[in-house]
Order: structure tokens, then sequence, then C-alpha cells
């Protein structure tokens, strides 16, 4: 499912008119101009209730108190732009329970040319909805924050570029970006755009339909689809190319986690926006927070691991939360 993006003219089309059409799955918002109207897909984001005035309330003061802030972001915040993630398992849309997704582990891809061929032709296919997704209101806000002085530092567990397509700058791509392909050999980086023109020349007669959207530019495809096709390979040394994005069973990159703790250090405070902080690479640093006695507030649909160590816990939507809050 792609984001739908609209410009509509007051008087022409009215908001609630626009909400009508659409249904419960897509969100209408204005922008500060007047005459603009935006929408954002949810259909991957699970059902919740909204938060509610006293959350709203806590958060607000949370971050009044805070000088320096130190944001960790997840899945949660891009489900908002129509992006599948990897815990949810009911689309709202349909009310139906969604396949259980096995990602690709990181000694497989590294060792198995069929793992390889298989992972590149789904990345293939699914790139161009994938690239074309857009920020939605939680990235802008994040903007915000950063250009007023109160966002210290980002780090987002998301590998699809929207903040920095919003415009975040002060960040740090924990798990890599799915928008560039490292060499394993030689460690060259490759643009992931200029990839898909390579990849396209190098398969000329192959072609597949997916039947599934999945998270991180990756798609459902059947063993006979992925039959024929050619992996890419590194322009600089021959060697094999991967997403620059790091795949379960994998590591951070030390000097990676080294930067988030120094700006962890920086920070005053610790919120986390659309993560359930299963992962551990996350989560280390809001125990970190919690040993360093910084306030931690948590923002998520639905229980965390870190839920125990939050003094404030919101069950929400970000979209919806985070555009109630005045910086």
């Amino acid at each position: 499912m792609m984001v739908y993006r609209m410009r509509l003219i007051f008087g022409e089309v009215t908001l609630s008119q626009v909400k009508t059409i659409l249904g419960p799955t897509r969100k209408c918002y204005t922008t500060s101009s007047a005459n603009a109207v935006f929408i954002e897909d949810l259909h991957f984001v699970p059902a919740t209730d909204s938060a509610t005035t006293d959350d709203i309330r806590r958060l607000q003061e949370f971050l009044h108190a805070s000088k320096r802030l130190l944001v960790i972001t997840g899945a949660g915040v891009s489900t908002e732009s129509g992006l599948p993630d990897y815990r949810s398992v009911k689309s709202p849309q349909h009310g139906k329970d969604r396949p259980v997704i096995g990602p690709v582990m990181y000694q497989d891809f590294v060792k198995n040319t069929r793992v390889r061929r298989g992972n590149w032709a789904r990345n293939y296919v699914g790139w161009p909805g994938f690239s074309s997704h857009l920020p939605n209101v939680s990235h802008r806000a994040l903007v915000d924050w950063e250009r007023r002085g109160k966002l210290h530092w980002l780090v987002t567990q998301n590998v699809d570029d929207l903040h920095r397509k919003a415009g975040s700058t002060r960040m740090t791509e924990l798990h890599g970006s799915a928008f560039r392909a490292v060499c394993l050999s030689c460690r060259n980086v490759v643009p992931r755009a200029e990839l898909q023109q390579v990849i396209a020349a190098m398969n000329p007669h192959w072609e597949a339909v997916p039947f599934e959207i999945r998270p991180d530019a990756d798609v459902a495809l059947t063993p006979e689809q992925i039959e024929g096709f050619r992996a890419p390979h590194c322009g600089n040394c021959g060697g094999p190319l991967k997403p620059d994005m790091v795949y379960f069973g994998e590591c951070v990159p030390k000097d990676t986690v080294q930067l988030v703790f120094e700006k962890l250090e920086e920070s005053d405070s610790v919120l986390v926006a659309g993560s359930s902080l299963q992962v551990y690479s996350a989560f280390r640093f809001v125990s970190a927070a919690h040993k360093q006695n910084k306030p931690v507030a948590i923002l998520n649909i639905g229980p965390t691991r870190a839920d125990r160590l939050a003094g404030l816990k919101i069950n929400g939507r970000c979209g919806d939360v985070l555009t109630k809050i005045n910086i």
C-alpha cells in the first residue's frame, strides 16, 4: 500500500468530505498553509485508542523539562507513512492476521548465494514502491523540534530514509539505510537508486509481481518467480553487494554504538517513539539512560521491553500525539 498525498483547495472539497471519502485507514491533516490537506496511509497501523488529555499533558511537561532531548524512533513512526513493520500482526483495513514474516539472516546472506539472489530479487521488485514513501506528521514534528533546539539527537532504527527526507540532520541511522548498498569485500558504497538501473540492465527479460509487501524494501516472491534473476555485484572489485542495513544476526558497527552513547551522555532525557525496543541494539540506550537517572518517556502502541524503565508510558499513535505537543 502506497502513501497517498493530495493537495486540495478548500471551497472545492472540504476536509470533512475528504475524510468521508477516504475512510478510517487514512489520516487527513492540514499544514500551516490554510489551503493544503495531506493524507497519510494508516493501513499498517494497529488499532488503538487515542491518548488521553492527561497523557498529552504529562508528555508536554516531560518535554518542557528537557533541554537536550534524545529521541529513539522505530517502525511505529513509519507505519503511518504506509510502510509495514515486522511485529504488527493485524492489518486494520482487512481485519485479519498477516502472515509472520521471516527476515533474512546475515550469515545466510553472506554464505549462501541462493539466499543472496532471492533477497536482491525481492529488493529489486520492492524498491520502486518502498523508495516512494513520504514522511508523515511525526517525522515533520521531530524536524521542527530539532530546528527549535529541543531535540539534541535523533536515533532511528528505521532504514527507510524518511527522517532524512523530512529534513532531520542531527541523527544516527542505527541500523543503516536501505538507500545504500555496500560491497562485502571492498566496502565500496553505492547509492541504491543508481543500483536499480544496474540491476534492470542485468535482468532485461526478468520480471515478477509480488503478492505481499514486506518491511525494508522487501516483497514476497515464490522460488519459481526468482528463477533466472541475476544479483548485482560491486563495480569496483566484483564482490557481492548487500543493502547497507543491519540484518538480523548482524552487529551494529562499534563506531555507531559509541557515537550514540556519546550523544546520550550529552542529553538530559530520552523519548522513545514507535518502538517496542525488543531488539537489544536500541534497548541498551534506554537501559543506560535509566542507570544514569535520566528521565525516559515512551510513546508506542502496545507494551515495550523498557516499560518498567520509563517514568511515562503512553499507549497511542505517534502522529496523533506528537502533533498535539507545543515546543
